[in-house]
């Protein structure tokens, strides 16, 4: 479970984040939604300690992230941020491998190579795993990205946005990839979602974040609501029943 008591993150005396009190719940992918500045991404980044709190705590499977030493955290959290910057003359193999570094330190053994393929093969990444990253799309360099993050293999794992820049069907491709590997591996995805129906058809729990505060919380079936949804993102939005599930229609 992740935790966060009265966390407090003050940028200037307009624009401040909290206090947010929240529990994650451990297991399944949790979705961070809400309109543009909401403060969903300061959220994630705080939870995977990119970014220092002014006040709270924040614990992650009991860990005080403020104080848990960055070797250790790194085995408890990985994180994926929107902005990469890795070197394009780097294989998909050797960016995948990055994930290791906190065990192997740079030297991977046998059986961090096994791991690695691992992650590549979850990806489907095969057969691209000895190109370089400004050789692929970019769907498959976000794959990549994802398959370093889980090759992390943290309990935990952060991600912020990894449907930016795709389209529809690499999104979908993208969140059952997320949907197999919290399944899979058992892991705990937190991923922050701009579009609220991917939220609705592949998080097990729906977090909304509006003007740096917890607006709402539930299940998606809890939150996909026409008044709730319409507070949440200020438009008027109707919630219809698809074939997987209820679907947000705005107007």
């Amino acid at each position: 479970m992740i935790t966060l008591t009265n966390v407090r993150k003050q940028y200037s005396d307009a624009v401040a984040i909290g206090p947010v009190n929240l529990e994650i719940p451990a297991g399944g992918i949790t979705a961070l939604v809400g309109p543009n500045g909401a403060g969903k991404s300061t959220l994630l980044t705080m939870v995977g300690r990119l970014l220092g709190i002014d006040e709270g705590d924040i614990r992650v499977a009991q860990y005080d992230v403020s104080s848990t030493a960055s070797k250790d955290l790194a085995k408890i959290i990985s994180i994926l941020r929107q902005e990469n910057h890795f070197v394009t003359k780097l294989t998909v193999r050797q960016l995948v491998g990055f994930g290791r570094f906190p065990y192997s330190k740079g030297r991977l053994t046998e059986e961090d190579e096994v791991i690695i393929s691992r992650y590549i093969d979850f990806l489907n990444l095969t057969e691209l795993e000895d190109r370089y990253l400004d050789q692929l799309s970019g769907g498959q360099r976000q794959r990549a990205y994802v398959a370093m993050v889980l090759c992390q293999e943290t309990d935990y794992v952060l991600l912020d946005e990894p449907l930016n820049n795709l389209d529809i069907a690499h999104s979908v491709e993208m969140m059952k990839h997320l949907r197999n590997a919290a399944g899979e591996f058992g892991r705990t995805i937190i991923v922050v979602l701009h579009d609220i129906n991917f939220a609705a058809r592949y998080a097990d729990y729906i977090v909304a974040v509006k003007h740096g505060q917890i607006e709402k919380e539930g299940t998606p079936e809890e939150i996909m609501q026409d008044d709730i949804l319409t507070d949440i993102f200020n438009t008027e939005i109707q919630v219809i029943d698809g074939p997987h599930g209820k679907i947000a229609c705005y107007h």
